[in-house]
């Protein structure tokens, strides 16, 4: 090749140019793509960030400028991308175990041992279901709402607790336990406002801290149950007394008050008779006297035979009987000695 030919160095020089004008239209053009490209991705990003979706189960919160706003609606919204921000809670009940846990179901001592008004301990678990009422309150006025929650249903819980005796706590007592608790709980919850609400909270099981203690409140119970069974056979043989009872009470009563009018009977005829008696007595005061004594003596010896002697002005009473008792006797005597004498004589 001849380096000093002059057409060569032509030549070479627009085949440079050339090659220049090409590259600087392949940068041209990856440009404009890279532009499109990146065109595209923030309009999409700008688009995907326009829209957000709220679930049935869901609440949003839409912070514009710092500024926080609950959006309750399900749907699709829209926000103004960069410059608003949605935060989503989820609204679906819950659950809040205390005293036990969930998987192993062991007692936690420091949660379920509590001391009641008559100074035992006892065990007691509580399981607390709760949703989020107000995702903006639930978000903002406390770093974590459930341990908040937590906190203040064991206070609530010991506060009862320790009002009530042992076997309240472990029998009867159990359904008023939990209202009271429920009525405080949610009382602390409306002073608090953490965006909680508590649905319903309720006993899961309350025993004695150790066998021997669990051992002895079941003979308590059994005692228990043995005294209502006495009371209720006690009732049962005093409901089929008393009617007894009544009816005999009944029939003395009627008794009693024939009775009554068969003397109230006496003693009127009696008064009437002494009525007439004293009329009597009043018009022949002698006569009346005579009649009396006579008629005492008849009712006083029924069955005596007298002799009324007054013919001396002294009124002398003589047994007609007695007379005669003597002289049959005498006569018997009398014939037992001729008897004798007959057969001595033979």
């Amino acid at each position: 090749m001849n380096m000093n030919n002059p057409f060569q160095r032509r030549k070479r020089s627009s085949d440079r140019a050339d090659s220049d004008r090409s590259r600087k239209c392949t940068v041209k053009k990856g440009k404009k793509i890279i532009g499109w490209t990146a065109g595209i991705a923030v309009l999409t990003i700008v688009g995907l960030n326009s829209f957000y979706q709220i679930k049935e189960q869901e609440q949003a919160v839409l912070i514009t400028l710092g500024k926080a706003k609950a959006v309750t609606d399900a749907g699709l919204h829209f926000k103004i991308p960069f410059i608003q921000e949605v935060k989503k809670v989820n609204t679906t009940i819950k659950g809040i175990p205390i005293g036990y846990e969930i998987v192993s179901g062991d007692y936690v001592d420091d949660e379920a041992m509590m001391i009641t008004a008559d100074y035992n301990f006892v065990n007691v678990d509580f399981f607390i279901e709760y949703q989020v009422s107000d995702p903006v309150q639930y978000l903002y006025s406390s770093k974590d709402p459930e341990s908040v929650l937590r906190n203040m249903a064991q206070r609530c819980i010991r506060t009862v607790i320790a009002g009530y005796d042992v076997d309240s706590v472990l029998t009867t007592g159990k359904n008023e336990i939990q209202a009271n608790i429920k009525e405080m709980l949610i009382r602390e919850l409306d002073q608090n406002q953490i965006g909680l609400q508590l649905v319903n909270i309720t006993i899961q099981d309350s025993e004695p801290p150790t066998s021997e203690v669990m051992q002895a409140f079941k003979a308590v119970e059994n005692a228990k149950q043995g005294k209502e069974t006495a009371l209720n056979n006690a009732n049962k043989y005093k409901n089929e007394k008393i009617p007894d009872a009544k009816a005999k009470a009944d029939q003395i009563l009627k008794e009693a008050e024939v009775y009554k009018q068969q003397q109230i009977n006496q003693a009127t005829a009696q008064a009437a008779r002494m009525n007439a008696l004293y009329d009597e007595y009043q018009k022949n005061p002698e006569v009346t006297k005579k009649r009396m004594f006579y008629e005492a003596m008849e009712e006083v010896l029924p069955d005596v035979k007298l002799i009324i002697d007054g013919s001396d002005g002294i009124q002398k009473i003589l047994p007609v009987e007695s007379f005669i008792q003597e002289s049959e006797e005498k006569s018997e005597e009398t014939e037992k000695k001729a008897s004798e004498e007959q057969k001595a004589k033979k």
